[in-house]
């Protein structure tokens, strides 16, 4: 594994041999690229040559934080790493709200798929749960604010070595919470449902594979609805495995992955 910088976001590249689809992993928010060890890991063992690119986003990790965060120009700047790092049409692969960035990436530069890990993206109850609280997630009850999503996790149901590693990969901050949360807390919810459907338009429009693995179940109506956004998108649950499936198996997880270098447009 190489450590470096790509464009101004830190991070780690496996350079292999090429020959498919390169994968680029995006953690979730106040996580880091570490978070993907074990994924890399098992990776490199079941896809040997596949080349990677895990990336810390601003303020997370190695990565300097910026002024303002938004899906958009984080997508870009994830595009400035990979172009800089010599990769092309890559899986893209976006563990929470790193999978909405994600998604914007494949809606707007050249992709071979999307790997979305736990991310809903019905922004409607997020919002309901999220917006009232706006006051307290950038004032004083922070803590307080952040224990419904925390508990949301569900990381008691990891094994012990995964709890570890989420624990010493994670900076758990109010500074990014509400810089990367300003769009959902300040954008009405109309606004913000039209961004996300427009985002999707886009990955139909590239006619990519796109899936999305859960960790605990999926109602009918999401899973309907997803589908018919994006006719390509195959809906997996992994059980009990909270909001990280992929540390839940991460052996299952690579080679869910490695087949990705059969998808439709991967190199």
């Amino acid at each position: 594994m190489e450590t470096g910088s790509f464009a101004g976001l830190s991070g780690v590249r496996d350079g292999g041999t090429g020959g498919r689809a390169p994968l680029v992993l995006l953690h979730g928010l106040t996580f880091d690229h570490t978070m993907w060890r074990p994924v890399l890991a098992a990776v490199h063992e079941t896809d040997p040559g596949r080349q990677a690119l895990a990336l810390d986003l601003p303020g997370h990790g190695g990565s300097p934080p910026w002024p303002r965060y938004g899906i958009d120009s984080l997508a870009a700047a994830v595009h400035e790493a990979v172009t800089e790092a010599r990769l092309r049409d890559p899986v893209v692969v976006g563990h929470s709200m790193g999978a909405m960035i994600a998604t914007a990436y494949a809606a707007r530069y050249p992709a071979s798929g999307v790997v979305n890990v736990d991310q809903w993206l019905q922004v409607q109850s997020v919002a309901a749960l999220a917006k009232p609280l706006a006051g307290k997630i950038r004032g004083d009850d922070f803590a307080a604010a952040w224990q419904p999503f925390e508990a949301s996790m569900h990381m008691e149901l990891l094994p012990a070595q995964a709890r570890e590693l989420l624990r010493t990969a994670r900076r758990l901050r109010q500074d990014l919470v509400a810089g990367y949360w300003r769009e959902l807390l300040d954008t009405p919810v109309p606004e913000l449902a039209s961004r996300i459907e427009a985002a999707l338009a886009g990955v139909r429009g590239a006619a990519i594979p796109y899936l999305f693995i859960a960790g605990h179940e999926v109602e009918p109506g999401y899973r309907s609805w997803l589908i018919q956004m994006i006719p390509n998108a195959t809906v997996e649950v992994w059980p009990r495995a909270g909001h990280f499936p992929h540390l839940g198996y991460p052996r299952r997880f690579a080679r869910r992955v490695a087949a990705t270098a059969r998808w439709a447009g991967a190199a």
